[in-house]
């Protein structure tokens, strides 16, 4: 899955007769005493999760007039709108209805009565999401709400909204497939999509197949993504993706923020090559330490190959290093959610090789707490 120079350190200590001390990825015991939160937990889960949430999506039931939608406005914040830009992904592949997802307070002047707005908050009490969705009972949008409890909850009962409640424990990011498999399944029976049932299937499958080979028990020695993350260790990350895979290399940016406590950025193809391709040389000292990741699916079209080609030159010959991950599975969603769960991987095993637990984000409760004592 995973294309580049790896480098294989165990492989030229067996060539030369010497020993190379395990890796600390190598080591179990390494895992069980970072990973405290149980971040490889969660990843692990993620097949499942899926399966599960698609299941439990299909009893929601909603008012035969949520069909009558011309555009859908999710609001929401965090690791789990970011399923909202992956729906827009695939939802632009079979149909002219358009996606918008909305990362702020207020509510955009698009909504109308023809609009399906979905709230989405983990806790249910996320500042933003709540205030956009407060502002948004007074509309004639449909409206829906995906959550686990708190004000958004509270507030979907008392007007009569319909919602998608679910129970997992989990950090906000590791629930990402109560994120995406509800709101797939939202917009096939608002009749957006087709049915998505034997994509989602094919997800899990080609996910659980993935982590038997990418899993924290397979050896450094034949594991892409551990041997991604050495590379990347001690580096800025740069990720790249196009079409479907675009919000791809968003997830794995934010991934890497919150996962493995470090920069990442991330960009968009074709559009890069109109202008952050002009300044991969400078400033020199960061040209030095930026490594670029670039996310590959059979879905992309072929001139995007062929400026994922014309970029890495162009990195090399700016002296910055790159690698290439091929997405995984026959369906758009199936290479979606590949990507998604390498990405995954690889934070977890950067966060290992820094010492630091992936699960808390102790900066983002500070911040939560220091609004709190500034009420609007």
């Amino acid at each position: 899955m995973s294309k580049g120079v790896a480098g294989d350190e165990l492989g030229r200590g067996r060539a030369t007769g010497y020993a190379v001390p395990m890796s600390v990825l190598d080591d179990p015991s390494a895992y069980q005493r970072i990973d405290a939160g149980g971040t490889r937990v969660l990843i692990r889960d993620l097949p499942r999760q899926c399966r599960a949430a698609w299941q439990e999506a299909q009893a929601l039931d909603l008012p035969p007039g949520y069909r009558d939608v011309d555009k859908v406005v999710i609001l929401g914040m965090g690791g789990l709108v970011i399923a909202g830009d992956l729906l827009r992904s695939l939802v632009a592949l079979e149909s002219p209805v358009p996606v918008f997802v909305h990362r702020d307070y207020g509510l955009p002047l698009l909504v109308d009565d023809r609009t399906l707005l979905i709230a989405m908050s983990y806790s249910g009490d996320t500042e933003e999401t709540v205030a956009a969705f407060e502002e948004g009972l007074s509309t004639g949008a449909r409206k829906l709400v995906i959550t686990t409890s708190g004000r958004l909850l509270a507030l979907a009962r008392t007007n009569g909204v319909p919602a998608f409640v679910f129970d997992y424990n989990s950090t906000v990011r590791g629930a990402l497939g109560y994120g995406l498999m509800p709101l797939l399944a939202i917009a096939g029976k608002v009749g957006i999509v087709g049915d998505k049932a034997g994509d989602v299937e094919e997800a899990a499958a080609v996910m659980e197949d993935l982590t038997g080979r990418i899993g924290e028990d397979v050896p450094l020695a034949r594991n892409p993504a551990k041997q991604l993350a050495e590379r990347l260790e001690g580096r800025l990350p740069v990720v790249y993706g196009a079409g479907i895979l675009m919000e791809v290399a968003h997830r794995w940016k934010t991934q890497l923020n919150e996962n493995s406590k470090l920069w990442a950025l991330w960009e968009e193809l074709p559009e890069a090559g109109h202008n952050a391709i002009v300044g991969f040389g400078l400033p020199p000292e960061i040209a030095a330490r930026a490594f670029a990741v670039f996310l590959q699916a059979p879905a992309l079209h072929p001139r995007i190959r062929l400026r994922y080609e014309f970029t890495r030159r162009a990195l090399t010959e700016a002296g910055v290093p790159s690698e290439a991950v091929d997405a995984e599975g026959e369906s758009p969603l199936a290479q979606m959610m590949s990507a998604v769960l390498f990405g995954d991987y690889v934070s977890l095993y950067l966060a290992i090789l820094a010492g630091v637990d992936p699960s808390p984000t102790t900066i983002i409760a500070d911040l939560k707490r220091w609004l709190a004592e500034r009420p609007a």
